[in-house]
């Protein structure tokens, strides 16, 4: 019995002496056979880490590698896949020149004016104030926080209102602008030197036609007046051929009389009943029957007040062919089809 047990314990030892180096040299060989990590997982991961599972909808990239021991080639220098792309400029943009998300000349506006006191103001003319002021062109100096709209409008602040609104409105329409005077010209007016605040607008306005000036053939008119009220007849005066865009009709006091109906047409200056007799044809879009609503007395010579002045200023043209204030204030809050354009063609 105890050569039989002696004999199985020599067995048994000779048994694991022999499988354990068989198994050992086993694991050593798979290990030899096994790719290298770093060439799996690829640079920068440890080596007991393995890769997440690959999406099955996804679609192998052409720049992959064809097997899982091959190095993906390094990205090419302009690449920056850790940056998103900038907005491109348009195709047609140079250097010195406003990009495609600028405005262009001819739309930039002035900063909207903002004024305390507008409820003073007719309730019919707050909104022609109003649309003006988002145009910023009703220029009030020393600059004030108050309109003050009952306020007699002076000459010099009528010239500056009136140049600063046409040019705004038609902004985009350089064939309607009114061009500023420089201060190189000689004056139209004795008591507007070219060292005044306002000359451009009112060196301007005379060199235009738009005031009566030895410019215009009126040699006996040598001083503006800058600091006087402004007076109906030369509100419409000055105003009308801006809405014609031409010659002034003829007139006679009859006319103007059996058109209009004033009682007091007889007191209307012979050079301003012209341009009365012409705003009445522009029938609900006139001057007049803005600033002033129906009247039988014109009352010629009476001042003409700061909201009367913006309710004149907020339309230009006639029927069917003018634009107001709030369109064109619409109008710059749009891109240009010039600006469409560039921005399409730099896409």
């Amino acid at each position: 019995m105890t050569v039989v047990l002696r004999g199985k314990q020599i067995a048994i030892g000779l048994l694991i002496s022999t499988v354990l180096p068989l198994a050992a040299c086993s694991a050593e060989f798979q290990r030899r056979l096994a790719p290298d990590p770093a060439l799996i997982n690829g640079p920068g991961q440890e080596s007991g880490l393995a890769s997440p599972p690959a999406s099955p909808e996804a679609t192998p990239s052409p720049n992959a590698p064809e097997s899982p021991g091959a190095i993906a080639p390094p990205a090419s220098p302009s690449e920056s896949p850790a940056t998103s792309p900038s907005p491109r400029p348009a195709a047609n943009w140079r250097p010195g020149q406003p990009s495609a998300t600028t405005s262009s000349p001819g739309t930039l506006r002035t900063a909207p004016q903002r004024f305390t006191d507008l409820a003073q103001a007719p309730a019919d003319l707050q909104p022609y104030i109003t649309d003006l002021a988002e145009l910023g062109v009703l220029q009030i100096t020393p600059a004030a926080s108050e309109f003050k709209p009952g306020q007699p409008i002076t000459r010099r602040e009528f010239a500056r209102w009136l140049m600063a609104a046409n040019n705004e409105i038609f902004a985009n329409q350089p064939a309607n602008k009114i061009r500023p005077a420089s201060p190189s010209e000689t004056p139209a007016f004795q008591d507007v030197p070219s060292s005044d605040p306002d000359f451009a607008a009112i060196q301007g306005l005379a060199s235009a036609g738009l005031v009566p000036s030895p410019l215009s053939g009126n040699s006996t008119i040598v001083t503006f007046r800058p600091d006087a009220p402004l007076t109906r007849e030369d509100l419409i005066l000055w105003k009308t051929p801006l809405d014609l865009r031409r010659s002034l009709p003829n007139a006679t006091l009859e006319a103007v009389q059996q058109t209009w109906g004033f009682q007091d047409a007889a007191s209307i200056d012979p050079r301003a009943q012209r341009a009365v007799l012409a705003d009445f044809q522009n029938a609900d879009l006139s001057n007049i029957r803005r600033a002033f609503g129906y009247t039988t007395l014109f009352q010629p010579k009476k001042p003409v007040t700061r909201a009367e002045a913006a309710a004149v200023l907020w339309f230009f043209g006639t029927q069917g062919n003018g634009l107001s204030a709030r369109e064109a204030g619409q109008q710059a809050t749009e891109p240009t089809s010039s600006q469409t354009a560039e921005q399409v063609g730099g896409q």
